[in-house]
C-alpha cells in the first residue's frame, strides 16, 4: 500500500502521556481498595487466591517458582541489559535506537508501578506466601508490569525482523511470558487477580506509548551508526568524474528512493549491493508528495540508463513503472513500504537489501501492467491491483500513524469500520461484451492476486497471462462475510479457483461472451471475471484506490492489459521460488521470446521500436526495442 508518513505531531511528546497513565492506574487503585471492593468481582478475589493455594502441587509450585524469577527485578534488569548490549552489537550495524525503546520501555514502567504504590496501599492475599512479600503494595503487580515491558518489547522487535512462521512462533511464545507471569503470581499468593490484570495493562499502555514515540515506521530503518559513517545516501560518493568510463562499458542505475520509507541504513546497504554488481555509476533521486516518481522522467531523458532501481511501497513502485514501461529498461524493486504487494506476489525477499541482491544476480522478465483511466482519474497504469468500493475506502481511511507503528494489519483496523458499508450499483462490461448489472461492496481488478498474508483475492491472477482479472465481494451478512473468508481462506492451501474451462492451471480460452466467464464462488458473495479490457460504471460516486494510493471518487473506472510492458529483475526461480515467469532478453540481444508452455505469456518480438505482440492475447505489448529508449512511457503507449 501507499508508504506516505503523514505524521503530524512529534512522536515523541507521546512520552508526555505516561503521568497521565500513572494517574490514571492509581485511580483505579484506589477504586478497587476503595467503594469498589465489596462489590463482585472484586469482592471474589480472595475465594479465587484461598483455592489455589488449597490445590498447590509439587509441580506447578516448581514451575511458578520460574516463572516468577524469570520476571523479578534482579532477572528483568539483567535481561533488558543482555538484549540491549546484543542489539547494540547486532551486525553490520548497531541498533541504537531499538536497544533505547527496550530500555526504556522497562525503565517506564519500573517508574509508573513505583509512583503507584506510592499512592495505593493494598496488602497482599491472605494466604501462604511463596516468595518473600516485597515492601511495596499488591497493586499493581510489577513482575507482571515488567515482564510485559521487557518480553513484548521483544516481541515487537521480533515481528518487525523476523518473518513467516519462524515470526509468529517467536512472537507468540514472547507474548505468553506474561501470561504465565501472571498467572503464576496469583497461585504463589503473591498478588490478587485485579492486581496481575493492572500489570498487564499498565505494561501494556507503556510498552505501546514508548514504541509509538521511538521506533520508526516497520519499513523504515533508523540510521545506527555515526552520523559521518554514512553521508547522504543520496549523494553518490563515486560520481561519473571519478569512474573511468572512457571503455563505455560501466553500467549506470538510477535509484529512486522514498525518504521516509526508506531509511539512510537501508539506502547505504542499497548502495553497497549496486556498487557489488557492478554499479558504480548511481544518480540517486528522492520521490516527493507531488511528483511520487522523484522526477524519474525527466531523469531518464537523454542520458543512458541500465537499471531503475525503486525504493519504496506499491504507491513508489507504481509511479516508476509508469514511467519505466514501454522502455527497454529493467526496474528492480527494494521492498520498503508498508504492503509491498507487488514485490510479495513475485515472491522476493521481504528484506531490502536481499530482494536487491536477488534479483541482480537473478534474471530479467516481462510483466504485464493495467492501463486504468476515469472521470477525474487521468490514464496511468498499475502493476498490482486497482479497484473501487470497501477497498478503497479501507485505503484511504487507514491511520498514518498505525501504519508507522502496526504495518499492514493498520488496514485490517480500517476495514472493520466498513464492514457494512451500503453496497454500491454498477455495471461491468469485458472485452467489450454484453453489460452485466451487478450489486457489490467492492470490485477489484487485479495484475496479480495475492494480498498481505498470503491471501488469494484473485488466485488465478498471473502477471504474465496477458488478462487481467476481476472478483466483485459482495456478501450478505454475517453468514456471507463468512463464506467469502472461508473460501479465500481455503485457497491458501493451493488448490486453485474454479476455471470456466481448461486443465488446472491453465487460463479458460477466450471468448466474447462475459456470461461465459462468470465464475460465482462462496454462494454468490465472490464473482470472478477475466478479460484484456473491463469497463465499469457505478450508479454513485464511488473511492477508487490504485495500488493503493486513493484517487477521488468517481463513477467510471476503464481497466486494459498492457502484455509485457514492464521489464523486471527477478531471482531465479530454482533458488527463491520466484513464479517462473518468461525471461526477457536485453537490448542487444533481442530475439523472439514467448511464455511458458501452456501458459499465455508475453511474446517479445525483434522489429522495430514500440510493438511487442502477446500470445494468446492480441493487441501490442508497448514495449520498445532499441538500445536506451527513454522516452516517457505514458508517450509510448498513447
Amino acid at each position: 500500500m501507499t508508504n506516505v508518513n503523514k505524521a503530524g505531531a512529534r512522536p515523541g511528546r507521546l512520552l508526555l502521556l505516561l503521568p497521565v497513565q500513572t494517574a490514571v492506574v492509581a485511580a483505579v487503585g484506589l477504586l478497587i481498595t476503595g467503594p469498589l471492593s465489596d462489590h463482585p468481582p472484586l469482592s471474589a478475589e480472595d475465594d479465587v487466591n484461598r483455592a489455589l493455594a488449597a490445590h498447590r502441587t509439587p509441580s506447578a509450585t516448581w514451575l511458578t517458582d520460574g516463572v516468577s524469577l524469570l520476571a523479578d527485578t534482579q532477572s528483568v534488569i539483567a535481561l533488558t541489559v543482555l538484549a540491549a548490549v546484543a542489539l547494540l552489537l547486532a551486525p553490520r550495524v548497531p541498533r541504537w535506537r531499538e536497544a533505547t525503546f527496550l530500555a526504556l520501555t522497562v525503565a517506564a514502567q519500573s517508574t509508573v508501578f513505583l509512583l503507584v504504590t506510592l499512592v495505593v496501599n493494598r496488602d497482599r492475599p491472605g494466604v501462604p506466601h511463596l516468595d518473600a512479600a516485597p515492601p511495596t503494595s499488591s497493586f499493581p503487580s510489577g513482575h507482571v508490569g515488567a515482564s510485559v515491558a521487557l518480553f513484548g518489547g521483544l516481541a515487537v522487535l521480533a515481528a518487525r525482523h523476523l518473518r513467516g512462521a519462524r515470526r509468529n512462533v517467536v512472537v507468540g511464545l514472547l507474548l505468553l511470558i506474561p501470561l504465565a507471569v501472571a498467572a503464576s503470581r496469583v497461585y504463589r499468593g503473591m498478588h490478587h487477580p485485579s492486581d496481575v490484570v493492572a500489570g498487564l495493562l499498565n505494561g501494556a499502555c507503556t510498552l505501546a506509548l514508548v514504541a509509538s514515540a521511538l521506533l520508526p515506521p516497520l519499513r523504515r530503518n533508523a540510521a545506527g551508526s555515526a552520523p559521518d559513517a554514512h553521508p547522504d545516501p543520496d549523494v553518490d560518493p563515486h560520481p561519473a568524474s571519478d569512474v573511468d568510463s572512457a571503455a563505455g562499458g560501466t553500467p549506470r542505475a538510477v535509484v529512486v528512493r522514498h525518504p521516509h520509507a526508506c531509511g539512510d541504513e537501508t539506502a547505504a546497504r542499497v548502495r553497497a549491493v549496486l556498487h557489488h554488481h557492478g554499479y558504480t555509476e548511481q544518480q540517486w533521486t528522492r520521490t516527493t508528495p507531488e511528483d511520487p516518481s522523484g522526477a524519474l522522467a525527466a531523469t531518464l531523458a537523454g542520458t543512458d540508463v541500465d537499471l531503475v532501481v525503486v525504493c519504496g511501497g506499491d504507491g513508489t513502485v507504481r509511479a516508476c513503472a509508469d514511467v519505466v514501461a514501454g522502455t527497454s529498461i529493467p526496474l528492480a524493486i527494494v521492498p520498503c513500504g508498508t504492503g509491498n504487494l507487488l514485490a510479495r506476489n513475485l515472491r522476493l525477499p521481504a528484506e531490502p537489501a536481499a530482494a536487491l541482491r536477488e534479483a541482480l544476480s537473478g534474471q530479467t522478465v516481462g510483466l504485464d501492467m493495467g492501463r486504468i483511466r476515469g472521470d477525474g482519474l487521468a490514464p496511468t497504469r498499475f502493476a498490482v491491483m486497482a479497484g473501487a468500493g470497501f477497498d478503497a475506502a479501507m485505503v484511504r481511511d487507514a491511520s498514518p500513524r498505525l501504519k508507522e507503528s502496526l504495518g499492514w494489519a493498520a488496514y485490517v483496523l480500517s476495514a472493520v469500520r466498513h464492514l457494512w458499508d451500503p453496497r454500491m450499483r454498477l455495471s461491468i462490461q469485458l472485452d467489450g461484451g454484453p453489460v452485466l448489472e451487478r450489486r457489490a461492496r467492492m470490485v477489484v481488478i487485479g495484475n496479480v492476486g495475492t494480498l498481505q498474508g498470503g491471501l488469494p483475492l484473485l488466485p488465478q491472477a498471473r502477471p504474465d497471462s496477458g488478462r487481467l482479472d476481476v472478483v466483485l465481494l459482495d456478501p450478505r451478512g454475517v453468514t456471507g462475510w463468512l463464506a467469502a473468508a472461508g473460501y479465500l481462506l481455503s485457497r491458501t492451501s493451493g488448490r486453485r479457483a474454479p476455471h470456466a474451462s481448461g486443465a488446472p492451471g491453465e487460463r479458460a480460452p477466450h471468448t466474447s461472451d462475459a456470461r461465459e466467464r462468470e465464475r460465482p464462488a462462496a454462494h454468490g458473495a465472490l464473482e470472478y471475471f477475466d478479460a484484456t479490457r473491463v469497463d465499469l460504471r457505478f450508479t454513485r460516486p464511488q473511492p477508487r484506490e490504485v495500488d493503493g494510493d486513493v484517487f477521488p471518487a468517481g463513477t467510471r473506472l476503464t481497466a486494459e492489459i498492457e502484455p509485457g510492458a514492464l521489464r523486471v529483475r527477478l531471482p531465479a526461480p530454482a533458488r527463491t521460488g520466484t513464479p517462473d515467469l518468461a525471461e526477457v532478453p536485453g537490448p542487444a540481444d533481442r530475439t523472439t521470446v514467448t511464455g511458458t508452455p501452456g501458459k499465455a505469456g508475453p511474446a517479445v518480438t525483434a522489429g522495430t521500436a514500440g510493438t511487442a505482440g502477446t500470445a494468446g492475447a492480441g493487441g501490442t505489448a508497448g514495449v520498445e526495442g532499441g538500445d536506451h529508449g527513454h522516452r516517457d512511457a505514458r508517450t509510448a503507449a498513447q
